[in-house]
């Protein structure tokens, strides 16, 4: 586990006045808010997409309002490790967790978790989002959907696809692909994206399934090539590559995103200051920039928007799974 504290300055003007007593209607514990670290708890170690994006935000919060965050690593048991630590802590906007589509996916994939995504936890602000991508090797002749489907017609078992661990978003992403287009290939797991990432660099893997911060390094190189995205209309940062959907294949919209919550309970005036900071920190054009060189797009969202679309999508993910027959 590794703790890393942000530098802090003076507090907000906000915050001072609350000490004194001058914001009227608020109560007083919320007006002292906050005097003291916020933990940020999250699912994934030290140095990954996630991990820098948490990094990035809190960072600006604390250089614009003298907020301090100690994020708090705890990869492991399939995120269950840090939203425990975040449900059993107290509601009192002192500690925050990472939640997003992959906790989606698990409480529709897992038949008991010890957490309930919905009812443990509140929502305060999605912060970033991103399409699923499908690529091949750059020589490859799989040039777009319609022409790895004809391979696959063809040839059943000539193709394979590949995507990092059996319950991850990608892998679901190619289970789902492999199941809408007819496929017998099979899916070959990796441990990681950087070992996928290889393979289709290689050609040991036809079809690779993964995020654009994962494919970026190689598509600089032009080691592989893209041949579709899984968003619902053309990513801006991704133009020139066409969906799934433009390809031929309705219906086939894989998005994933991650976001902030806190413990169920948290008081409401919390929940809403922070959600305004990081609001305005996802709205500046200097952040919005660092994301899109990582791969991803700032999403701004209020307290009810994340938490419509984190109903929205453990409902759309477990209709999915059941058809798929890949409950765990």
């Amino acid at each position: 586990m590794r703790k890393t504290t942000l530098s802090r300055r003076q507090f907000t003007a906000a915050t001072i006045f609350a000490g004194s007593g001058l914001l009227p209607g608020v109560p007083a514990f919320a007006q002292q808010y906050p005097n003291k670290p916020i933990r940020i708890f999250l699912p994934f170690a030290a140095g990954g997409i996630g991990d820098i994006t948490f990094r990035i935000v809190t960072g600006k919060v604390s250089e614009r309002t003298g907020m301090q965050f100690v994020i708090e690593n705890r990869p492991g048991a399939g995120g269950i490790t840090s939203a425990m630590a975040g449900k059993q802590s107290q509601a009192d906007g002192y500690t925050l967790v990472q939640i997003g589509n992959s906790y989606a996916v698990s409480a529709s994939l897992f038949a008991s978790l010890p957490y309930d995504l919905v009812k443990d936890f509140t929502a305060v602000s999605t912060l970033a989002q991103f399409d699923m991508l499908i690529a091949t090797k750059a020589s490859s002749d799989i040039t777009s959907i319609a022409r790895l489907r004809e391979i696959d017609k063809v040839d059943p078992k000539k193709l394979n696809f590949g995507a990092i661990s059996a319950g991850s978003t990608q892998n679901i992403a190619a289970e789902m692909f492999k199941a809408m287009i007819g496929s017998k290939a099979p899916i070959v797991p990796f441990k990681s994206s950087p070992e996928l990432i290889s393979a289709v660099q290689r050609g040991d893997v036809d079809v690779g399934f993964d995020y654009l911060a994962a494919f970026s390094s190689a598509l600089a190189s032009n080691d592989i090539r893209l041949i579709a995205s899984a968003g619902e209309k053309r990513s801006a940062l991704t133009p020139d590559t066409p969906t799934a959907i433009e390809s031929g294949l309705a219906g086939y919209v894989v998005t994933s995103w991650n976001g902030v919550a806190a413990p169920a309970g948290t008081p409401k005036e919390i929940v809403a200051q922070l959600n305004r900071e990081i609001s305005i920190v996802l709205q500046l054009p200097e952040i919005q920039e660092r994301f899109r060189v990582l791969g991803m797009e700032a999403a701004v969202s209020t307290p009810e928007g994340m938490g419509d679309r984190l109903q929205s999508d453990v409902g759309r993910w477990r209709g999915i799974i059941t058809q798929l027959g890949l409950q765990q």
